[in-house]
């Protein structure tokens, strides 16, 4: 079962099939180079149903992130694609959101989840060093670069969050 997570601004709950929508445009346009790239629309959906399939297989995955009224802005989670060290942090919120402290706010609420949950002691996220904003983000949230982190390309930046102070 997917839980609910609220904030004082935001509802965190189970994906829904027309979350893809906001996703494959995410990732149709320029604003996904340093992300995951550009990517048609098969290939979104292929990783975004792997995405959410991590709820199942895992126990975790990519959150919906929606204002109290119900409004989408973006998608906060834990992914761990084969290959991952374990799981890791990430984020994207829709234009319109952009600026507004939701990430970061959906972000806390998933580590501290996370911590209660599991009983992590540790999160990392994966940035492109090309995106400023992320990593910008990560710091915020109280991480620290690790320069042996691995990442998934060469030059990845890896922050490392330690969650042993986050209120379970």
């Amino acid at each position: 079962m997917i839980p609910v997570l609220t904030t004082d601004r935001l509802r965190l709950c189970a994906p829904r099939i027309e979350d893809f929508e906001h996703w494959a445009a995410f990732f149709a346009s320029e604003r996904a180079i340093y992300e995951r790239g550009m990517m048609s629309r098969a290939d979104a959906w292929r990783i975004w149903a792997s995405d959410v399939a991590g709820w199942t297989l895992r126990g975790y995955g990519p959150f919906r992130v929606e204002t109290l009224a119900g409004e989408y802005v973006g998608e906060v989670g834990l992914y761990e694609p084969d290959g991952y060290e374990g799981p890791e942090l990430g984020w994207f919120v829709i234009p319109e959101a952009e600026g507004k402290g939701f990430a970061a706010e959906a972000a806390r609420a998933v580590m501290t989840w996370a911590r209660g949950r599991f009983g992590w002691d540790r999160l990392a996220n994966i940035i492109d060093p090309r995106n400023d904003r992320s990593v910008a983000l990560g710091l915020r949230l109280g991480g620290v670069i690790d320069p042996d982190g691995k990442g998934e390309d060469p030059g990845d930046i890896v922050i490392v969050h330690d969650l042993k102070g986050v209120a379970a």
